[in-house]
Parts: C-alpha cells; sequence; structure tokens
C-alpha cells in the first residue's frame, strides 16, 4: 500500500476523473475502471500513455495543480503556455491539453507523488525541491523539471534518496 500524503478531497476528484480516461482502455486490459485510483492510474504507463494521447482535462490539470508545490508561473513554465492562457483554461473548465502538455502533466504528477512518498510531507518536498542537490550538479530539482531528461534525473535522485543511496 502506498504512503503517499496526498489531500484526501483532490485524490478523491482525481481518482473520479482518471476513471473517465481509464473506461474504455481499461475494459481491453481486464482492469475495472472502478480499480483505478490516482496512484495506480500514475504507475500504468499503458493507461497514462492512453490519457497522454487523450489529453488532459482542464478540471483534472487543477487536481494535479492543487496537489503539486507548483505556482501558476512555474506551471506555465513547465508546459511553455503563457500564464494568462493557462488562467483562461481553468475559467473555461472544458479545455483539453495537447498530447505533448499532457504528457508533461503526467511526468511532473509521477514526480509529484514520488516526492511526497520519499519525503513524507509536501513542505520537506518543497524545500528539496528548491535546494540545490549536489548529485544532480549543484543544480536545483526544480530548475531541471522543464525537460524529460531533468525530470529522468530527478525521479532517479528521488529513488536513491528512498533507498538510502547517497552520492
Amino acid at each position: 500500500m502506498s504512503k503517499y500524503k496526498i489531500k484526501s478531497q483532490v485524490v478523491t476528484k482525481a481518482n473520479e476523473e482518471l476513471k473517465i480516461y481509464a473506461k474504455e482502455f481499461a475494459r481491453a486490459r481486464d482492469i475495472k475502471p472502478k480499480d483505478i485510483n490516482y496512484q495506480v492510474f500514475l504507475q500504468d504507463k499503458l493507461l497514462v500513455a492512453h490519457a497522454v494521447k487523450k489529453g488532459v482535462t482542464s478540471v483534472l490539470f487543477e487536481e494535479i495543480k492543487k496537489n503539486s508545490p507548483f505556482d501558476d508561473r512555474q506551471w506555465s513554465d513547465f508546459l511553455n503556455i503563457n500564464v494568462r492562457t493557462l488562467q483562461r483554461y481553468k475559467k473555461a473548465q472544458d479545455h483539453v491539453f495537447k498530447p505533448i502538455q499532457s504528457e508533461k502533466i503526467f511526468e511532473l504528477a509521477e514526480v509529484i507523488n514520488m516526492g511526497y512518498e520519499v519525503f513524507d510531507s509536501s513542505e520537506n518536498f518543497n524545500i528539496w525541491l528548491n535546494s540545490p542537490s549536489t548529485a544532480l550538479g549543484n543544480e536545483k530539482p526544480v530548475n531541471l523539471l522543464d525537460t524529460s531528461y531533468g525530470k529522468d534525473l530527478v525521479l532517479a535522485e528521488l529513488n536513491r534518496i528512498e533507498y538510502g543511496i547517497f552520492v
């Protein structure tokens, strides 16, 4: 069982949104949509790949964003869109992000969840994200999250921390 420190109300809303994505695809894989939750979804790369193709809805994005340590400016930088555009998407409620942006949203959700698991709190994770890491060339982990390669480096470092391997 996972020990993610995610706000339960956010997870509940996100779970409902993710079940919509999983409904048609999960049937083909003998997964019951009712068994899908935030953590299961993020760990099933095939489900994530399917959701990326469909695009993340603004409703799901807002739920993921509420759970994140990132503000609108950081999200707009990660997604390579203007802050005002991002805020307009929130008001629209029916916006669906492009696959390239959806992929980045799920990548960041994966990092956020792993970070909360490793550090047991959003506060400790946020401190780590914004502190230079010798294992990452004295870069702040948050500064690496704008690329897939950087995200992989951050996840690898989180894995090392989780298993007590300090470089």
